[in-house]
This record gives structure tokens, sequence and C-alpha cells, in this order.
């Protein structure tokens, strides 16, 4: 892609930019009103069933991944045109999260300054490893990347790692802002655990708020693999790498049905999203329709996205994914040099 149609490219996303105050605050009382609903019903479910407390809760979930996206937005400062009004709306949204608006956005940012460089991960993107780094690292170091990689670690160890560890400490060179933020958001989380666990008892709230926050944070965890990792991403070193390639040929479209789409907040357009973070959720699919070279970014459906759970590893000569099986005879043979 040349640089007069990058410049281009983006020049035609450029309106969409604009943020609709209506819009959003339109979504906030649409998302985080059934959230609340979704909730108290789980509650009252328990009179007649665990088991509809349960799939209420994994209702209520979805709700949070879409006041998940309002938050990712105003990481990006693009739900309000105001930067205090996306600091506080990102902050109370990371409160019902359970993400640290000031970390994430520094961890995010960097995700998109340097998102498909094979020269710059390693924050806040999926641990990936190319083949000649697996081949080459230890016994040790090869063993804790299959653990990471393999789907019920990732899906269902990762949720409880994030929103119970990561999320709650600060980084060792956090600036004081984001610092007291992580400070305001842990000791909210805990004062309105606290009431609500007094209020209703500690088990009728395990069931609920674990069950959604886990089903969330499964969710999102999937989304966010699934929209990098697909067979032909974009991965380059230092010297070959491209913003623009990286969003549109490193980000996938993925097509979902209406209501999949909608409570996700569009985020599976995420091409869209890498190509310019500053256009609002809610105009995402415009800029797609809008823009006709962003619709030949790679799409993904439900079905055809479940094949990247077998995608392990990058290889960089051939620029695809691969699988750990694929490797298997190179492996066999690096285990036999050594020996020799």
């Amino acid at each position: 892609m040349s640089r007069e149609k990058i410049t281009q490219l983006r020049r035609w996303v450029t309106p969409f930019e604009n943020t609709d105050v209506r819009a959003s605050i339109r979504q906030l009382i649409n998302t985080i009103s059934p959230f609340i609903l979704f909730w108290f019903l789980a509650y009252q479910a328990l009179n007649v069933s665990v088991w509809l407390t349960v799939g209420l809760s994994v209702i209520a979930a979805g709700f949070v991944v879409r006041i998940f996206i309002i938050f990712h937005d105003c990481t990006h400062g693009s739900f309000f045109k105001n930067k205090k009004a996306n600091e506080i709306v990102g902050t109370i949204t990371g409160i019902l999260t359970l993400f640290t608006f000031e970390k994430w956005k520094r961890e995010h940012s960097i995700h998109h300054a340097s998102s498909g460089n094979l020269d710059k991960r390693g924050v806040g993107d999926i641990w990936i490893m190319t083949i000649e780094e697996f081949v080459k690292a230890s016994r040790w170091e090869r063993l804790k990347y299959r653990m990471y990689r393999n789907p019920f670690i990732m899906f269902g160890l990762g949720p409880l790692y994030l929103v119970l560890i990561s999320s709650r400490l600060n980084r060792k060179d956090a600036h004081k802002k984001e610092r007291n933020n992580t400070y305001l958001i842990n000791i909210s989380i805990i004062i309105i655990y606290s009431l609500l666990i007094w209020a209703i008892g500690w088990q009728a709230f395990l069931i609920i708020q674990g069950t959604t926050m886990f089903t969330a944070g499964a969710l999102g965890i999937w989304l966010f693999y699934i929209q990098h990792t697909f067979e032909d991403s974009y991965f380059e070193a230092e010297g070959n790498w491209d913003y623009v390639k990286a969003a549109v040929e490193g980000s996938s479209y993925y097509r979902l049905p209406k209501v999949l789409q909608w409570i996700t907040g569009n985020i599976g357009f995420h091409h869209v999203h890498h190509l310019n973070p500053r256009v609002p959720n809610y105009n995402l699919e415009k800029a797609h329709k809008a823009v006709p070279p962003l619709q030949q970014a790679t799409t993904i459906n439900l079905k055809s996205s479940l094949k990247s759970l077998r995608y392990k590893l990058y290889d960089a000569k051939n620029k695809t994914f691969v699988t750990f099986g694929d490797i298997k005879e190179l492996l066999d043979e690096t285990k036999v040099k050594t020996n020799v």
C-alpha cells in the first residue's frame, strides 16, 4: 500500500471521529440500566432456581462486555469530546468491569502503537511466539507457552488473573495519576462489593457476580484473541512494519449476528478501530460500509473463528499462524541435533 493510499484511507475515516453526545448518553442508558436489571432479576430468581439465576447472570455478562466497550472508548478519548467526561465515565465503567482506567489506557495505547510488530511484543497483547523462538526456547519456556495458549487456561484462568491480580496492581513505573486511579477503583470495588455481600449474603453474591464477571472476562479475552489471531494475520519486523497495514491486515472483521454485534459494541469492526481509535464504537460500522478498502479486511464469522483456537505459533517466514503439530518434525530434528 502506497503512502498516498495510506493517507487517503485515513482521510476517509476521519469524518467518523465525530462524537455524538446524545448517542453516547443513550448508549450509557441502554447498557448500564439492563445490566442492573438483569443482576437484580438474577438475585430474585434464586427463590425459583439457581440455574435460572446463572442464566440471567450470563445475560448480565453480555452487558458487562458492552460496558467494557464504553470503558474502552473512554481510554481512547472517543466516547465524549470532553477529556474529563471520558475520565469520569471511564473510571465508573472501570469499577463496573473491574479494570483500572489509567493503567489500561496506557497499556492499550502501547498495543495500538505496536500491534503486529514482532520486535515490540509484550504489552497489552496476547503472548505470541514465532516458530524460531519456540524451537530455540528452553523446555520450561515451551511448557509455559503451551499452558498459556491452552484454551482452558487462557479463557478459564485468564479472566480470574485479569480481574483479581493484574488489574488490581500498579505497574512499577506508574505515574501518580495512574496509581491514584488504581487505588480509587480498587477501594470503590471493595466498598460496593462489601455492601452487596452485607445486603444479599456472600453465597448469592458469589453465584451472581462470580458467574457474571467470569463469563464477561472469558468473552472479552475471546474477542481480543480472535481479532488478531487468524491464519493470515499481519506481523512484521520493525523495519518493515506499517501502522495502516497492521490495522487493516492484522485486525479482523468479526461478522457477528446483529444481537451479538450490538452486545459487543461493534468491536467486530476491529480493523476500523485499529486504523483510527478515535472513532467511537457506534460509528465503526458506518466507517466500514462507507470506505470500500476497509471491506477487504479478513472476514471471519462464529464458525470460522473457532479454527483460530488451533493457531499457536507464528511462521514469520511464510506469514501465517501454525499449530504445534505443524512443527513436530522440526522439534524432533532439533532434539536429535541437541543429543548429538
